[in-house]
């Protein structure tokens, strides 16, 4: 694979071709805030945490590192005045649906976001996908998923997988930012057939 060389935050950055913009400046030791990414998935986007600001031949936008592949010539900026407000917005949309997550509340913190700002609708699931791509990708079950669509989409487990499959693995229950995940188990767990004597 050929070499790349990009800026980013003002530092010479090599990236290996095929690289996002993530990737990079992980491997540079450059931190970009993420709650949906993991190395082992296919990028997902849909967090939106990761965005960054590129520069590339006069032009400036934003864009979403885990997806965006890194380029020749690229400049990039992981915080500016601008990327901060945007991570403290979505931040605060976050909290709206998980007001006690630890990652989220972590994040508050750093980017100054009022867990109050927006009304509460206490899903704990911020839809970051981590559980749904983790069981389908990694494992090959495809025991949970999206269900619904819009602000009416939320995760579940499909009963007849999951009374075979979750009950000795939960290797996605790690991956959850919001620790939803458990909580929807639990209510599975409460509805699983008692076992035949």
């Amino acid at each position: 694979m050929s070499e790349i060389r990009l800026e980013i935050d003002g530092k010479s950055v090599t990236a290996s071709e095929g690289m996002t913009l993530l990737e990079a400046a992980r491997g540079a030791g450059i931190r970009i805030p993420t709650l949906c990414y993991h190395e082992k998935l296919e990028p997902f986007g849909g967090c939106r945490l990761c965005i960054v600001e590129v520069e590339e031949r006069g032009w400036t936008k934003m864009v979403v590192s885990c997806v965006f592949p890194a380029a020749e010539g690229l400049v990039v900026r992981t915080r500016s005045e601008k990327i901060d407000r945007i991570r403290k917005m979505i931040i605060e949309l976050l909290l709206a649906h998980a007001p006690d997550a630890f990652e989220l509340l972590d994040l508050a913190k750093e980017y100054g976001a009022d867990r109050n700002r927006f009304e509460k609708e206490a899903s704990f699931c911020i839809h970051c996908g981590l559980c749904v791509r983790y069981c389908a990708e990694v494992k090959g079950k495809h025991a949970i998923g999206f269900v619904d669509r819009g602000v009416r989409k939320e995760i579940a487990f499909v009963p007849e997988i999951a009374a075979n499959e979750c009950w000795n693995c939960k290797e996605c229950f790690e991956l959850c930012p919001t620790e939803a995940l458990q909580a929807a188990y639990v209510l599975t767990t409460a509805m699983k057939p008692a076992s035949s004597s």
